[in-house]
């Protein structure tokens, strides 16, 4: 869901003391819609106006940042770097929030800008500006062509986003209210006049005040008589600030979040409460975030590999098809034979041959096709080149087909892998990989990039043991091969794609539970991880080979135990080495 100007008020109040007087240290970009805040005490503050997602909050999670800084990250740089926070506001009952920034201006004095989240869905923005309120500039400039209503440009002064002409549900009295229920009628849905009526009023909370007023979500203002009990207590609540940062679980997953438990979902939600909003947002948008990078930056890697794997599904179909045609092909050899033994019988220019099939039992009589064009010898030779270049497809096929079976599963790995890449680095090798096997061209001079090493996912099992997750073929390869000592647990899905996993040992043999913390990690980042129980594969290294010409990430391996586990979501955040 969008963050609520009710959610976000509670959102500010936890966040502005937290970062009221604290130095900015750092400024970055990680993403076009985010900006973050590195505060002296080694916070982090998040700005998110991205138009699914937009929200504030001080994030635990780490994020990549790209070679080169944008231009709106460093005009803020140029800025707001070494500024201090003086205060963090929210317009009454808007989704834009203000943080004021003393800092040094261009002409070396102390002056104060302001940092505008608009945290408004697709129009979400973050504007610059200056002590006089003169835009500097913004993520998204919006022109005369696309608002006539309203400007955000450099230069312009910078005014709110036009309100709703709505009554505001903080300050409305039973009187007034009252009168506005008898106005719409008895038929209007409750959750709707609510929101019709209220602005700050999400739908999320317009049906759980019908709900707590008349028993479901769609009943009507008629049958709503406790109303305005319900709004008064939810109205008093807001006021005095009583919020309490909560997820609301569907099917095991979080599904929306808000800031107090609601009702409307029964048996069929889980609320559960976190410990901070900044905890709830960062846990909440995790996965989305996720998905974001690959939409984003791993869209055209995605359809690179995509393309080549459909292709190459064609491709090995067509295949299929010639292959079946080889299977038959004893009667061009029995044509052949039988017109070597009718040649006493045959002419130039004869169109067919009806002869006895001494092949077959009865010996049924069978007519023969013939080249007018060619002799009777010449008829047969034909019918046995053309058995044995039959003969020789099938093998060449069985050969291709097999080369080509084998790119597949390599392909379907890649794309696996580019759902679960998690860093610009995971890319960045994937990228590498596929331009190495050529399915994509190289660009002649090396681009800037990241010049971090690539690191495996590490994790720490309960006992204490080190876990290795590889992150693409590529280290999967260098994990197995170059990283992992011979006594170590090598794990892998069985029979679908997923990363190698290997369990530390230290040279002692491994208890129980971190064999199947493990090997819950290994079904998590496989093509298993929305599935319920995965078969895991688990050997030492020593018996793990990889063939000679093989493609990354592909092993063989020998004495091997299976274990039956089930993914689970909040593992490997428990067990990841921070």
């Amino acid at each position: 869901m969008a963050l609520d100007a009710i959610c976000l008020q509670a959102v500010v109040a936890e966040v502005a003391p937290q970062v009221q007087g604290l130095k900015i240290e750092k400024i970055q970009q990680p993403t076009r819609d985010q900006v973050i805040l590195l505060l002296r005490g080694n916070r982090r503050l998040l700005l998110c106006a991205s138009p699914s997602q937009p929200r504030l909050n001080l994030t635990a999670l780490l994020r990549d940042n790209p070679s080169q800084p944008p231009m709106f990250c460093m005009l803020l740089r140029k800025h707001l770097s070494g500024g201090r926070i003086l205060s963090m506001e929210q317009a009454p009952l808007e989704r834009v929030v203000t943080l004021r920034i003393e800092a040094v201006n261009e002409m070396g004095e102390m002056g104060t800008f302001s940092l505008i989240l608009e945290a408004v869905g697709r129009h979400s923005n973050l504007i610059l500006c200056d002590s006089e309120g003169r835009i500097l500039d913004c993520l998204r400039r919006v022109d005369f062509e696309m608002s006539r209503q309203r400007q955000v440009l450099p230069g312009l002064f910078y005014h709110l986003p036009p309100r709703q002409e709505k009554q505001s549900p903080v300050d409305m009295e039973e009187t007034m209210f009252r009168a506005l229920m008898q106005k719409a009628g008895p038929e209007v849905q409750a959750d709707k006049f609510l929101l019709d009526t209220f602005t700050a009023l999400s739908p999320l909370w317009a049906r759980e005040l019908a709900y707590r007023a008349g028993g479901s979500t769609d009943c009507r203002l008629g049958r709503a008589q406790r109303l305005w009990e319900v709004f008064s207590a939810w109205q008093a609540r807001v006021r005095q600030g009583e919020f309490r940062p909560t997820v609301i679980e569907r099917g095991g997953k979080p599904a929306d979040f808000t800031f107090d438990s609601v009702l409307q979902y029964e048996n069929a939600g889980k609320m559960r409460v976190c410990e901070s909003f900044s905890a709830m947002l960062d846990d909440f948008f995790r996965e989305r975030e996720q998905a974001d990078r690959v939409r984003q930056k791993g869209q055209d890697l995605l359809k690179t590999a995509t393309n080549a794997r459909d292709r190459l599904c064609r491709k090995l179909a067509m295949q299929g098809r010639e292959y079946e045609k080889t299977q038959d092909r004893d009667h061009l050899r029995i044509c052949g034979e039988l017109i070597t033994a009718n040649l006493y019988r045959m002419g130039r220019g004869m169109r067919t041959l009806e002869a006895e099939n001494y092949y077959e039992e009865g010996c049924p009589r069978v007519t023969i096709p013939l080249d007018v064009r060619l002799s009777p010898q010449e008829n047969a030779a034909k019918y046995f080149k053309q058995y044995n270049k039959a003969k020789t497809a099938e093998k060449m096929l069985s050969r291709l087909m097999a080369q080509g079976r084998e790119e597949l599963t390599y392909l379907e790995s890649v794309v696996q892998e580019i759902g679960q890449a998690e860093s610009e680095q995971d890319f960045a090798d994937i990228r590498l990989e596929l331009t190495e096997g050529g399915y994509i061209r190289g660009r002649g001079k090396k681009q800037p990039g990241f010049q971090r090493k690539s690191e495996p996912r590490r994790f720490r099992t309960d006992s204490g043991l080190l876990v290795l997750v590889g992150r693409s073929n590529r280290q999967n390869d260098k994990l197995t091969a170059k990283t992992a000592e011979k006594t170590d647990l090598w794990l892998h899905t069985q029979k679908i794609h997923g990363s190698h996993v290997i369990l530390c040992t230290r040279g002692a043999e491994p208890d129980e539970q971190s064999i199947l913390q493990a090997a819950k990690l290994a079904a998590y980042f496989s093509q298993g991880r929305g599935s319920g129980k995965v078969a895991v594969d688990y050997t030492p290294v020593k018996y793990v080979k990889k063939p000679a010409g093989s493609r990354p990430g592909m092993v063989v391996y020998t004495t091997y135990r299976t274990v039956l586990v089930e993914p689970e979501e909040d593992l490997p955040r428990r067990l990841a080495i921070k």
